[in-house]
């Protein structure tokens, strides 16, 4: 029993010593494998590693070898970045749960993701440690990191926290301490800020980045020569950013004690944040250079600030327009006032500035408001100010010198406690003049009589006093005219006024229109006498003087007069010729009438008399019983003047003559041509008359009648009652009976449309219906007296029909009528008004190369008046605008300004300012705006316009307050100028994309 005991023992002992060596020999070989590997797991070969783990877990069954294996293989995933590291170390937790490489394997991984900056995947795994597992040394690391990682993920309180936790570590005590203190600074919690930071002061790696924050710190405490220090020794070894903002620090630090020549280098430097500058940044910059007196650089500074409304702006505004005044660009100042005195963040600043606005506004203009209405408005706001009185002279002298006069005029009616008479005589008087020069002059007239209520200035009486006569001229009372006239030669101060040098003209002329002649020669006398430079007035008072003789058969004196005029060689000396020539047939002088028409027409060959010289010579030669010559004169008449107002006559005259001498055959013939081409004229109704008494005494009554049946307007027998009724119709007529004449012209014209009567019929029945304000009833009247042969109504006709299709703006139907008007007129002042209405009409029917036509052809006529030239010349240039002609546009706008007035003047002005912007002539440009804004500022479409411009100018000129503030005053101030105000928004929104690039407090 023993001794087979003893055998199984040994046999046991053997085989057990057998297996034990077969299987230490296999762990033997995975040992070393196993060592390998985590000899290359230390050495970072994470791959090779991972593999031979890989293989020594998969040969080995013991689970301790397989647990440690997946460890390291989850470890090497983790360090490779393999997409399922996660997963094979949450499956090592999972599959080996007993492990104690549990917590060494959250912690390391956790140690890794902190060493590679992947804090939010540290974190993630420091979440997993067991604290409580961990030595002293592991602790530390361990809430120092986790500490970092909240502190990156910005968890301030957990970083807080963790920090707290090592603030007395050896190790990571320093670090917690600077972050506990750098987030104290974030917190503006500078006091336990400082503390920290002073406990790591000795650290080096701490000092620099320190500098800053204690620099700011300091600085924020209001301890700015210690910023300052700070910052100075901190900037050598801040990167770009830093130092940037330590020149902020420094360059505030020094500016806040007031050492603002230290201020500017520092600010200069300043990059801003995100590369953008604050409005706050701008002030402290240029209020630097402001306090050096360094004028022009605090500008460049202060109107980069756009659209601020704070204290800092308001102050940046005021000294802004300071800095303009003292390098004297007051139209900029005055816009940088009126700005900070717009905002109440500081009362005194907001009423100094108030001040200098209603200061500048007086001496330069203002486009915003009537200088009046700016002064009235201080007053009122200030009462108590010490420069009250001041303001109040202003004011009073405002009201003539900034030429608003209607802005004006309504600030006295609304409140008269500001002025006095006087100022309102005055204003009345200037405004009345500007309403006339516009040509309203109804409205003239009752500023003219306001004024003239107050007559306490006897010159500006006597002013008013002329100008209400020229208005009573102008509208043909004639009578009031001479009268008023009369009274201004009644004041003393009458000869101190501008309008004396012409009263004698203008009473002249007066009674001249009251067929006054012998009063009228006396006063064109007295103006020849008294005013021998203005030529055109000179050679126009000759002429009418040898008229107001003429027409009173004084023809000797007459002559003398038309000599003087002939002398002159100026305008209308043809008409001086012709009018002497006829002078002499009145003093029975026919050999000399003869010899001056016949000169005449040699040296006035184009003239507008040559037909009436023509007409009169062949008249002439008649009445000498030169009827050859005379038959000859009437020829050349008939043959220049086909169409013209005597060749009827001619034709009819020639017949005469054959008749006369008893030439039947070559009477009747011309007899007939009148009768065939002028139907119904009364040239054709005398022909027939005639014609019928040759036919009579030759005994050929029924060629007569037959040939009288062809004419369709001869109704021989209505003849009768035809005459009968016509003149029943013209009895009311000529006794002043308007609508018994009406009643029985429309009657004749009825019974009678082809009547003998028929022609002078619908004229007079025209007439009395456009006296009667029934233009458009008299439209088929004039319309059926010009659609016959030319004849006596046929100019006038033509002319009211212009009159009555311009009214009414029918510039398709007036310009056909005004085209036969001005080939047709004999009277120059209808052909200048038949041109001066064509391009009008041409221009409204926006076919403008025949408006410029028209308007050249104004212009070339030396009769017509300056008023007449400034339409002329503004339709040639907005043609020229509107059809992108800029050369032509310039040179016609340059032209209109030295003749322009009211507000003709105000657009030329602001295009002379356009010209001179697309130039690039900024300053030039904005002097013109400038000029426009004082001199027209009544005008407010332009003004609105010149501001806008003035905007660009500035931008231009690198002034972006100005600008940004123009523009926004004018979108503001000017809401009924759509077109304008849209301009403006564009623009502004445009400079404000630029701005935004460069200043952060901009929010375009």
């Amino acid at each position: 029993m023993q001794k087979r005991n003893w055998l199984f023992l040994v046999f046991g002992l053997f085989f057990g010593l057998q297996m034990r060596a077969q299987k230490t020999e296999i762990y033997t070989h995975d040992l070393k494998e196993y060592n390998r590997a985590l000899e290359l797991y230390q050495e970072k070969q994470y791959l090779s590693a991972q593999i031979i783990f890989k293989k020594v877990a998969d040969e080995n069954p013991s689970s301790e070898i397989q647990s440690d294996c997946a460890y390291y293989v989850a470890n090497c995933a983790i360090r490779l970045n393999q997409s399922n590291a996660d997963l094979l170390m949450e499956q090592f937790v999972t599959d080996y749960p007993t492990s104690s490489k549990h917590n060494q394997a959250f912690i390391e991984v956790a140690h890794y993701y902190f060493d590679e900056g992947k804090y939010p995947q540290a974190l993630q795994w420091f979440e997993k440690v067991d604290e409580s597992n961990l030595t002293q040394g592991e602790r530390e690391r361990f809430n120092f990191q986790k500490g970092y990682a909240n502190f990156s993920g910005g968890k301030k309180k957990e970083a807080t926290s963790y920090f707290n936790k090592v603030v007395n570590s050896k190790e990571f005590g320093a670090q917690a301490k600077y972050y506990l203190g750098y987030m104290s600074y974030e917190k503006d919690d500078y006091k336990v800020a400082n503390e920290y930071f002073d406990q790591v002061e000795g650290e080096q790696k701490y000092k620099e980045k320190m500098s800053y924050y204690q620099a700011d710190m300091n600085f924020k405490l209001g301890n700015f020569q210690k910023a300052i220090d700070l910052g100075q020794a901190a900037m050598a070894k801040s990167d770009a950013m830093e130092k940037s903002e330590l020149n902020k620090i420094i360059g505030e630090s020094y500016f806040n004690l007031k050492q603002y020549d230290k201020a500017i280098p520092y600010l200069k430097e300043y990059k801003g944040k995100k590369g953008k500058w604050s409005n706050t940044d701008f002030y402290l910059f240029g209020y630097s250079y402001y306090k050096q007196g360094d004028y022009e650089n605090a500008i460049n500074q202060f109107n980069k600030i756009i659209s601020g409304n704070d204290s800092v702006a308001q102050n940046a505004y005021y000294h802004l327009g300071e800095s303009y005044l003292k390098t004297d660009k007051k139209q900029q100042a005055l816009n940088a006032f009126k700005n900070a005195s717009e905002m109440d963040f500081d009362l005194k600043i907001q009423e100094d500035a108030y001040l200098n606005y209603a200061k500048l506004s007086y001496e330069i203009g203002n486009s915003y408001q009537t200088i009046p209405g700016v002064l009235s408005a201080f007053l009122e706001k200030y009462p108590n100010n010490p420069n009250k009185l001041e303001i109040e002279n202003l004011l009073i002298n405002s009201f003539i010198t900034s030429k608003n006069y209607k802005g004006a005029l309504d600030l006295i009616e609304k409140n008269k406690s500001y002025t006095n008479k006087k100022i309102y005589q005055k204003v009345t008087f200037y405004r009345g003049l500007e309403l006339y020069n516009d040509g309203d002059l109804v409205e003239a007239q009752k500023m003219f009589k306001k004024s003239l209520a107050e007559p306490l200035d006897q010159k500006f009486a006597a002013r008013a006093t002329f100008w209400k006569g020229e208005i009573e001229y102008t509208t043909d009372n004639f009578k009031d005219a001479s009268l008023t006239f009369k009274q201004f030669l009644n004041f003393a101060e009458a000869k101190d006024t501008p309008e004396f040098k012409n009263i004698h003209y203008n009473t002249g002329y007066a009674h001249f229109k009251l067929k006054e002649y012998e009063q009228a020669a006396t006063h064109f006398q007295q103006h020849i006498d008294a005013n021998k430079q203005d030529k055109v007035r000179l050679n126009d008072s000759y002429l009418r003087m040898g008229d107001s003789y003429f027409v009173s058969a004084k023809y000797w004196p007459a002559m003398e007069a038309y000599n003087k005029a002939i002398e002159m060689k100026g305008i209308d000396a043809d008409y001086a010729a012709y009018q002497k020539a006829l002078s002499y047939g009145f003093v029975n002088r026919a050999d000399k009438k003869i010899e001056d028409l016949t000169t005449f027409l040699k040296n006035f060959p184009k003239s507008q008399y040559r037909d009436d010289v023509l007409f009169e010579l062949g008249n002439t030669y008649t009445n000498e019983n030169k009827t050859d010559l005379a038959i000859k004169t009437y020829d050349q008449l008939i043959s220049e003047y086909k169409n013209g107002s005597f060749t009827a006559k001619s034709i009819l005259r020639q017949g005469l003559i054959y008749y006369n001498d008893n030439k039947s055959q070559l009477a009747i013939s011309k007899f007939k041509k009148v009768a065939a081409d002028f139907p119904g004229t009364p040239e054709a109704l005398e022909a027939v008359a005639t014609a019928r008494q040759i036919y009579v005494d030759t005994g050929n009554v029924n060629e007569y009648a037959d040939w009288v049946k062809t004419l369709n307007y001869v109704e021989v027998s209505d003849v009768e009652l035809d005459n009968t009724t016509y003149e029943s119709a013209e009895k009311q007529y000529l006794q002043n009976n308007p609508k018994g004449a009406i009643t029985g012209f429309s009657n004749y014209v009825t019974r009678f449309p082809k009547g003998v009567h028929a022609l002078k019929a619908n004229f007079y029945l025209a007439q009395l219906y456009f006296a009667d304000g029934l233009e458009t009833n008299s439209i088929p009247h004039y319309e059926m007296v010009i659609a016959q042969s030319k004849n006596e109504y046929t100019e006038q006709s033509l002319a009211r029909l212009c009159e009555i299709y311009l009214k009414k703006k029918e510039y398709a139907k007036a310009i056909p009528v005004l085209k036969r008007l001005e080939t047709e007129a004999d009277f120059p002042q209808n052909i200048t008004f038949a041109q001066s209405n064509l391009m009008k009409a041409y221009y409204e029917q926006q076919d403008y190369s025949n408006a410029v036509l028209y308007a050249e052809k104004v212009l070339a006529n030396p009769k017509v008046d300056d008023r007449i030239k400034s339409d002329a010349q503004i339709i040639i240039a907005r043609s020229a605008i509107k059809t992108n002609d800029e050369v032509k546009a310039k040179a016609a706008y340059a032209k209109l300004q030295s003749m322009a007035k009211g507000e003709l003047a105000a657009e030329a002005l602001y295009y002379d300012a356009y010209f001179k912007n697309k130039e690039g002539k900024y300053d030039a440009s904005n002097t013109v705006v400038q000029k426009l804004a004082k001199d027209y500022s009544g005008y407010k479409y332009f003004s609105a316009k010149g501001l806008t411009l003035m905007a660009k100018n500035f931008y231009a000129l690198k002034d972006s307050f100005q600008a940004t503030y123009i523009l926004e005053s004018v979108i503001e101030n000017f809401k009924e100028y759509k077109d304008v105000v849209e301009e403006a928004q564009t623009e502004l929104a445009k400079i404000k994309g630029e701005e935004s690039k460069r200043n952060s407090s901009i929010q375009n």
